[in-house]
């Protein structure tokens, strides 16, 4: 039988402190949501915010690389918030007065977007995943944020979720893709495009 573990108390807006990794309480394929609710680990919400993690792992792996400092600055501060929408996902959306997405989050990204846009050329195709490792691993996170909305969008229609956190996904991972392309940019690389039909004789 799991241990009967009660969390630490806290105000609203303090890190969760974790006492105890292993809890024996999932080695059935149930799980805990974030109010403590039991649920299936094939639950969607589960789904949703697994994914939204391993979008942050990704994000991770641009930080940790020779990305340059003010495409690091708004990764970082992106990681945050995707542990704010996994907290998010995780509540049942009846539940008030929890962390939930904000406007000014998405807002946030929407600037981000214009600004890290203002100065590339225009595009005249389709662009492929790669050019400088960094830009190659932000189409990664890209791909991620796109599965991540797509679990979430299923999700919200299976149980219902907090709609922000899909615009959320959505402006994202445009910011992925712009980011992408001014890290190729920055570098002097040039921008792999799709090429219709290039390879058939």
């Amino acid at each position: 039988m799991a241990p009967n573990l009660r969390p630490v108390p806290r105000e609203r807006d303090q890190p969760v402190r974790l006492t105890k990794i292993y809890t024996r309480g999932g080695d059935a394929g149930e799980t805990s949501l974030g109010d403590g609710t039991r649920t299936s680990k094939l639950d969607p919400r589960i789904a949703a915010f697994g994914t939204v993690d391993e979008l942050n792992a990704a994000v991770g792996m641009v930080v940790s690389g020779d990305c340059s400092e003010h495409i690091r600055d708004v990764l970082l501060r992106v990681q945050n918030e995707l542990f704010d929408l996994g907290a998010d996902l995780s509540v049942p959306l009846e539940r008030e007065g929890r962390l939930r997405v904000t406007q000014e989050q998405v807002t946030a990204l929407e600037r981000d977007c214009d600004l890290f846009n203002a100065d590339l050329p225009e595009l005249t195709s389709f662009v492929l995943p790669g050019g400088t490792e960094t830009a190659a691993r932000l189409h990664v996170a890209r791909t991620l944020c796109r599965r991540a909305e797509r679990e979430t969008l299923s999700a919200s229609e299976s149980v219902g979720v907090d709609p922000l956190a899909l615009v959320y996904l959505n402006r994202l991972s445009d910011l992925l893709f712009i980011l992408a392309r001014g890290a190729n940019a920055e570098a002097g690389a040039g921008e792999p495009l799709w090429k219709p039909g290039a390879s058939r004789g």
